[in-house]
């Protein structure tokens, strides 16, 4: 019942403060949803277009206002995510070791800095990218041919973003997990090296799933990934050789140990 009660105060602490942060940034929607058209507007001025005549629809009367919802939802649950974090840690804190605790608290603040680091790549480098990959496919009216113009609908911009700020945020904790299940034994080193090949082709079969359908995001996912995963390499021989230096030390102690024992023992006898 302690378990329980200890659960339902985390769960409402969590809650709580997700839906503060949804008020919030629901208050904020529109200045929200402007920002985030900032790399659409990079996007035209690449494209060689006004940046100041960007333009986006909504079709249906409530569109606009469920996509104001939509990313209320999801900025208030990237902004309650530390929270959310915190409060799981302290529920499962009390059931680890010192040393777990320890072990455990550093990928806990790497989560959401690599969460970010993707948010940021994709914001600043990728969407306009894209974009401007999408702008390109224009076609300017003449006698011979219609005039094709972009004017995407403000629902479908911002799943594409969402989509995009969730999967690099999601690859880019592919160093997190390798790292914790090197550091609880479940993997090694020299299993990711032997898996490397499979690890490529996976890479580009789970961008070409997560991303839109241009060539452009679907690479611009799969090589960051790829990298991510040569960096889980390394820091699993970090944790691998941490590992090993630390049973040297506990294999030296309790040698030490043992001398020190051995006279005590023959003196009383």
């Amino acid at each position: 019942m302690e378990h329980l009660i200890e659960l339902r105060r985390r769960l409402m602490w969590s809650i709580g403060g997700f839906f503060v942060a949804f008020l919030v940034c629901f208050f904020f929607a529109k200045q929200l949803f402007n920002l985030l058209v900032i790399p659409f507007k990079w996007a035209t001025q690449w494209a060689g277009l006004d940046p100041h005549k960007v333009e986006l629809i909504y079709t249906a009367p409530q569109e606009f206002f469920f996509t104001q919802v939509k990313l209320a939802m999801f900025g208030g649950m990237v902004i309650a995510f530390p929270l959310i974090a915190t409060q799981i840690y302290k529920f499962i804190a009390p059931g680890l070791y010192k040393n777990e605790r320890n072990a455990f608290l550093p990928f806990l603040i790497a989560s959401p800095i690599l969460f970010v680091m993707g948010a940021s790549l994709v914001y600043f480098f990728f969407t306009p990218m894209v974009m401007w990959f999408f702008l390109a496919m224009q076609q300017a009216g003449t006698d011979d041919q219609v005039q094709i113009s972009l004017l995407p609908k403000v629902s479908e911009y911002l799943s594409l973003i969402m989509t995009l700020i969730f999967s690099f945020g999601l690859v880019f904790q592919l160093p997190v997990v390798t790292s914790l299940m090197a550091r609880v034994g479940m993997l090694s080193s020299q299993a990711l090296v032997e898996k490397r090949k499979w690890a490529i082709v996976i890479a580009f079969v789970v961008a070409a799933v997560l991303t839109p359908p241009d060539p452009i995001s679907q690479i611009g996912l799969a090589i960051p990934t790829i990298l991510l995963y040569e960096v889980s390499i390394w820091s699993a021989r970090l944790i691998e050789r941490s590992k090993e230096r630390e049973r040297l030390a506990r294999e030296k102690r309790e040698a030490a140990e043992e001398v020190a024992e051995k006279p005590a023992d023959a003196s009383s006898t």
